[in-house]
């Protein structure tokens, strides 16, 4: 279903209703087995991330979003969803950027509720890559925002857990009661986390490492019947040493892995990371895949769909299933 909006406004209002008539109900079957079906349907373990940038877009939609926010989050909503088009028969999901829709206000925040129904009526795995971290009642608002409701506004997000259990605690409820999976930040693919994640506690292993045998064990109860918890961990590609010692302290989650692309790291750095199955990590790429256009002579949705296909095939080959 292709859906392009033609200006902010009625047409908006009439893709949502369109969206909302057209979405499943919430599906309760546990987040690592709803995975697991896509990945193997597929042979896919593709995540595309939803990065954009007004100054970014393409020649055709650069125009309209320099006129103000309103417009600019339409153009950004009608490059998202066309990307969702190209690459959905190679990706398995798609890891909206919450903060680049957050940017445009109110507007952009439509978008990026838009942007994800779109993407979950596409058949996609949605991904909100918030990074929220909080406790008490700020987090149940923000597990009840991404991860609750009939349908929820996305299969799972990405949260911070360097705050303790107690922060987690509304997000692990939702995984219990609606089938969501979350994303813990254990070992980040920036070059800042040597100030922090890296630091050597009393028994000489990084703070990092502790926090992956946290995340395992809030996971223990999650675990569905392919042998795969909703309680996955981030770890960024652009540490191949670190992507193999997560994958041993974190049998049964789910990896995601981001760095690939842009940020320099490649399929054979994460090989590691799929031992414990083929669905038990997957690849997030973001840049690579929405802005190829600009290294191509192709249309944007070309270049992003050849893309999204030789990533696709390479992550599934070095994965070795």
């Amino acid at each position: 279903m292709a859906l392009f909006l033609s200006g902010p406004g009625g047409t908006l209002r009439m893709m949502v209703q369109e969206l909302e008539a057209a979405s499943p109900g919430t599906n309760v079957t546990a987040f690592g087995d709803r995975l697991a079906e896509a990945v193997e349907l597929k042979r896919s373990q593709l995540l595309v991330g939803l990065d954009p940038l007004p100054d970014l877009l393409p020649l055709e939609l650069a125009g309209e979003a320099g006129l103000g926010r309103a417009e600019a989050a339409d153009a950004c909503t009608r490059f998202c969803c066309g990307v969702i088009d190209s690459v959905a028969p190679y990706a398995v999901g798609v890891k909206p950027q919450l903060a680049f829709f957050e940017a445009l206000g109110a507007d952009g925040m439509q978008a990026f509720e838009n942007v994800c129904r779109y993407a979950r009526t596409a058949g996609l795995i949605v991904l909100a890559d918030a990074k929220r971290g909080d406790i008490g009642s700020t987090a149940r608002a923000y597990a009840s925002a991404y991860l609750e409701g009939s349908p929820p506004m996305a299969d799972a997000m990405t949260v911070n857990p360097y705050l303790g259990r107690d922060s987690l605690e509304p997000f692990l409820a939702a995984c219990r009661r609606e089938g969501a999976g979350i994303f813990c930040l254990v070992k980040t693919s920036n070059e800042g986390v040597a100030d922090i994640q890296d630091l050597a506690l009393s028994d000489g292993k990084p703070l990092w490492q502790h926090v992956a045998r946290l995340v395992a064990e809030w996971g223990e109860e999650l675990v569905g019947e392919r042998g795969l918890s909703s309680v996955g961990a981030v770890v960024g590609a652009t540490h191949p040493r670190a992507v193999g010692e997560a994958r041993r302290l974190l049998p049964r989650s789910i990896l995601l892995l981001p760095g690939i692309g842009a940020q320099g790291a490649g399929p054979a750095d994460v090989a590691r990371a799929f031992t414990s199955g083929p669905s038990s990590a997957l690849v997030a790429a973001s840049r690579s895949v929405l802005y190829a256009f600009r290294t191509t002579d192709d249309d944007w949705r070309s270049a992003a769909a050849a893309e999204a296909a030789r990533l696709k095939s390479e992550v599934w080959a070095a994965s070795g299933w």
